[in-house]
């Protein structure tokens, strides 16, 4: 790779302007981040884990999607916004410096350099991601190793493309690679001090962009338009979402569950309920929320509903969040919405950190991990009971994260549990 000086009068030829470093470009950004010792406590945790399974580098992915948010990739390094490629890795030898492989050249790698707390930042050279990762395994001397693959998205278990893992099984053909999956959410499912304050952060950034789309949703606008709102209230607070989802239905003849994925151009009434759910990412780490938003007063029929199943059902849950109980206590207290008559969507309660991930718990059923069944003090969590009309035609989303305490539990948003009702 060439530096600065050796090119700097030549950037027009791509080749020049594609690989090289050391420029002064991007010198005086600034970008929040993790301390120096919370990332040396993150390597820390995987070196442990590389030592007591015998790898001598793993090859750690993340990419974009939302199950992903670059997922174990980001958390080592702090690259946490990606969207060039499907997945982007880090080289992670046992003893020496990682090696971010990132997806571009030219003022884009420079720009990640000065956000990331890898020093050795290196482009895929237009996409050629194994030949990369190759070369650098074979620089740390570890050619003949046992290399580990992780997976970019442990939601639906998705590893790297296959002409990655092609290009690396081609340049290493005496390495013993092992493909490895669920390593990370084990190391951050109790979150450090310096994550849970990311989180809070998060919930308050939260606060504002609900407290924005409420502003905003008058007769005439559109549901985009709300779309607009939150996520200018977000990214105003030097914060990005993960998702943002709003949708809208008359009150007086309500034909909605959840809220839309796909924000319309839908032009809201008086009358209409707003049903919504933000995902808020500050320094890689994630809050989210949802609360209705009512455009004039809501019918009895509505209010009712509310206040004496959507509230009472998500306190009866809030109040099972707490050290030693278990995600079966939880699954128990969500049994409220059958005792009244109502049902709901299944998902009650999941995991929350760098993205939305486990443990999972349902209306019918349990999906944890061993470690997290019982609950321990900073552990956070997404409530998110949605309570359903017995008909099927109309719900109410109510969500807010959680952290886990020593005697209890401690709500990070700060947003009033009720309807909002503008004008």
């Amino acid at each position: 790779m060439a530096t600065f000086e050796e090119v700097r009068t030549a950037l027009d030829d791509s080749k020049n302007f594609a690989n090289f470093t050391g420029s002064p470009y991007y010198r005086d950004a600034v970008y929040e981040s993790f301390s120096k010792s919370e990332f040396e406590r993150r390597h820390g945790l995987v070196r442990e884990y590389m030592e007591r399974e015998g790898f001598d580098c793993l090859v750690i992915g993340g990419g974009p999607s939302h199950w992903s948010a670059c997922y174990g990739m980001g958390w080592l390094s702090g690259h946490t916004r990606e969207w060039h490629s499907i997945a982007t890795y880090l080289v992670f030898p046992i003893k020496d410096d990682p090696t971010l492989v990132y997806s571009m050249g030219g003022t884009h790698i420079e720009a990640v350099r000065r956000s990331v707390s890898v020093a050795d930042v290196r482009s895929s050279r237009n996409g050629k991601f194994g030949e990369v990762i190759s070369e650098r395994i074979k620089e740390l001397g570890l050619a003949k190793g046992r290399i580990g693959i992780t997976d970019c998205d442990p939601r639906f278990h998705e590893f790297m493309p296959v002409n990655h893992w092609k290009a690396i099984q081609a340049a290493l053909p005496e390495a013993d690679i092992r493909f490895v999956q669920g390593l990370f959410h084990e190391l951050w499912n109790v979150k450090s001090e310096e994550e849970l304050a990311a989180m809070e952060e998060a919930a308050r950034i939260c606060d504002a962009a609900v407290e924005a789309m409420a502003k905003a949703a008058k007769p005439g606008v559109k549901e985009y338009e709300l779309r607009a709102a939150a996520g200018h209230a977000i990214m105003n607070q030097g914060a990005d979402f993960n998702f943002l989802i709003i949708g809208s239905t008359p009150m007086s003849n309500p034909k909605m569950v959840f809220g839309n994925p796909r924000p319309s151009s839908r032009v809201l009434k008086k009358g209409d309920i707003i049903l919504d759910e933000l995902a808020v990412e500050y320094k890689g780490f994630q809050a989210q929320i949802g609360t209705p938003i009512c455009v004039g007063e809501p019918p009895s029929s509505v209010a009712e509903f509310f206040g004496e199943i959507v509230v009472p059902g998500f306190n009866r849950i809030a109040g099972s969040l707490k050290p030693g109980n278990t995600l079966e206590d939880i699954r128990r207290a969500a049994g409220f919405f059958r005792e009244m008559g109502y049902q709901s969507r299944p998902m009650v309660l999941h995991g929350l950190g760098v993205s939305s991930e486990g443990p999972e718990v349902m209306t019918n059923k349990i999906e944890a991990e061993p470690y997290e069944f019982k609950l321990k003090p900073n552990m956070t969590l997404m409530l998110e009971p949605n309570p359903i009309t017995p008909d099927g035609n109309f719900g109410i989303f109510l969500g807010h994260p959680y952290a886990i305490t020593q005697d209890g539990n401690r709500r990070l948003t700060s947003y009033p549990l009720e309807l909002t009702v503008v004008s």
